[in-house]
């Protein structure tokens, strides 16, 4: 079956550009882009990137539909560019939602349904640093492991970034079972798989593989989970 990996890998090598070199053009890591490249990642928050790396449609980079070229798109960037005031950042929101349960592969490729504009102000408070366009994301979480922490249902702000352990934190990431939010927490012995919910859902060391999407922030709160 042909993936999002498999059109990357097919567009990377006709246009004779190593992974490596992707990886550097992107800012994307190698083990990420290899990881999504022999389809161990249904899908990524960096795709307006690769795209652009690449020279393609981000639509048909997801999909594999509709015109691959970018100059055949219609012409929708003027007007966002009009809309968003200079001196705010605009996030996009993602039609894909980010498991906040036990683990599941979501096989729907997340679009960019819509986009917030936040003042700068807002987004030194919450990440605390102001990054360049694109980095940030907005998704939604699913399941019950993080509350009280999160509540289903909530828009979560996501650094894309961060794609390491960066000390004790709430992250997106990938251990196997598709895209989930979890906390994650050095105990000196090895980085725990934390949830909230630790009844229902124990901690565990973080597997070897495990892929780090992004550092969580929730939109609709100051404070920063550390």
């Amino acid at each position: 079956m042909e993936t999002i990996g498999t059109r990357v890998r097919r567009e990377r090598e006709s246009q004779g550009i190593e992974r490596r070199e992707l990886a550097s053009k992107t800012g994307i890591g190698y083990s990420t882009l290899s990881e999504l490249e022999r389809g161990g990642m249904q899908t990524t928050t960096k795709l307006r990137v690769i795209a652009d790396a690449l020279g393609v449609s981000q639509r048909w980079l997801e999909t594999g539909k509709g015109p691959k070229s970018v100059r055949e798109e219609p012409a929708v960037s003027a007007v966002l560019a009009i809309e968003t005031a200079p001196d705010y950042v605009r996030v996009q929101q993602l039609d894909g939602d980010a498991d906040m349960g036990d683990g599941s592969i979501n096989e729907d490729f997340p679009d960019i349904v819509r986009g917030m504009d936040f003042a700068p102000t807002y987004i030194r408070s919450v990440v605390g640093f102001v990054p360049p366009p694109g980095r940030l994301v907005l998704v939604t979480g699913r399941g019950d492991s993080m509350i009280p922490v999160i509540n289903p249902g909530e828009s979560l702000m996501v650094d894309t970034g961060v794609e390491s352990f960066d000390g004790d934190g709430i992250y997106l990431l990938n251990t196997g079972n598709g895209q989930q939010i979890k906390a994650l927490q050095d105990r000196g012995d090895a980085i725990y798989v934390v949830s909230a919910n630790a009844v229902l859902y124990p901690a565990f060391p973080m597997p070897k593989g495990t892929l780090i999407g992004g550092k969580v922030y929730l939109r609709n709160r100051i404070d920063r989970f550390n």
